[in-house]
């Protein structure tokens, strides 16, 4: 059967890439980058880009790619400017005559797209870098000034919350409580691949020399010359620590993966809990 709109999720190294490559060969269909990582340019091997090792093109093999590699590293995105880029993209994949599906393993962009956001406060430049720097000195500090039910531990995340406390003396959840809007996709059919835990290791240890390969070191060098949060990308830190000279290589590669696999521990937790798909896989 064909829908009108897919969501594709699942893990990290899950092959939800491939899996929905194939779709759209099948069905007609366009991908559109739903991964936080995924859409800044030079950073393609690290993020298991669809376009690691490949030159940028707007299309794979006939299936049209949008939203990946778009931004430079000394750019900021916010989940609402990211629902603008999603919707203008869907709205081409429509009057194209083709089936938009949305392929990523970022929570925070997937809810966005199905259940859109709540409305946020403007914020100053001053407040935002006012709450960047409280959260670069001491994050623990820093989320003190944040309420109890603010669990995020991410650094843009809790800058995020501070930045909307010190311009409107109203915490960030009292925003995200109130009615949402934006929503691109409702409706889509979600689906979610979900292999294996053994399964899942193994491609997460031999994905890794493999990104190796493929140039991920230049692309941490990148990283630091151009002062990017690095732990917005799992393996960005790890390598960049080797590159400063901070641990040994052996310790970067044993430390990525072991960081790939919590994370994809998180990223399983997060699809039980908030995904609800109409179809899983796990076999792929």
């Amino acid at each position: 059967m064909t829908y009108d709109a897919y969501i594709i999720t699942g893990p990290t190294a899950s092959g939800k890439s491939s899996f929905a490559h194939d779709l759209a060969r099948k069905i007609g269909g366009a991908i559109i980058n739903a991964d936080s990582v995924q859409i800044y340019r030079g950073i393609e091997n690290i993020s298991a880009s669809p376009f690691a090792a490949r030159e940028i093109t707007p299309e794979i093999d006939g299936v049209p790619y949008m939203l990946f590699s778009i931004l430079d590293l000394s750019q900021q995105i916010s989940v609402v400017d990211y629902l603008h880029l999603a919707k203008t993209a869907y709205d081409k994949v429509v009057a194209d005559g083709k089936i938009p599906i949305f392929v990523g393993g970022t929570g925070y962009y997937i809810n966005a797209l199905i259940n859109g956001i709540s409305p946020m406060p403007d914020i100053d430049d001053v407040v935002r870098e006012k709450a960047r720097k409280l959260v670069a000195d001491d994050i623990d500090a820093a989320r003190k000034m944040l309420p109890d039910d603010f669990s995020a531990t991410d650094p843009q995340r809790v800058a995020r919350a501070i930045e909307v406390f010190l311009q409107t003396g109203h915490h960030i959840t009292e925003f995200q409580n109130a009615a949402r809007m934006g929503c691109v996709v409702p409706n889509a059919h979600r689906i979610l691949i979900n292999p294996p835990t053994d399964v899942l290791l193994k491609r997460i240890a031999e994905r890794i020399p493999e990104m190796m390969s493929g140039g991920a070191l230049d692309e941490a060098k990148l990283i630091v010359d151009s002062k990017w949060d690095e732990t917005r990308a799992i393996g960005a830190s790890q390598l960049c620590q080797y590159v400063r000279g901070e641990i040994s290589m052996d310790d970067a590669i044993k430390n990525w993966i072991t960081k790939t696999n919590q994370y994809a521990k998180r990223q399983r937790t997060w699809f039980r809990t908030q995904f609800h798909p109409d179809e899983i896989i796990t076999k792929i």
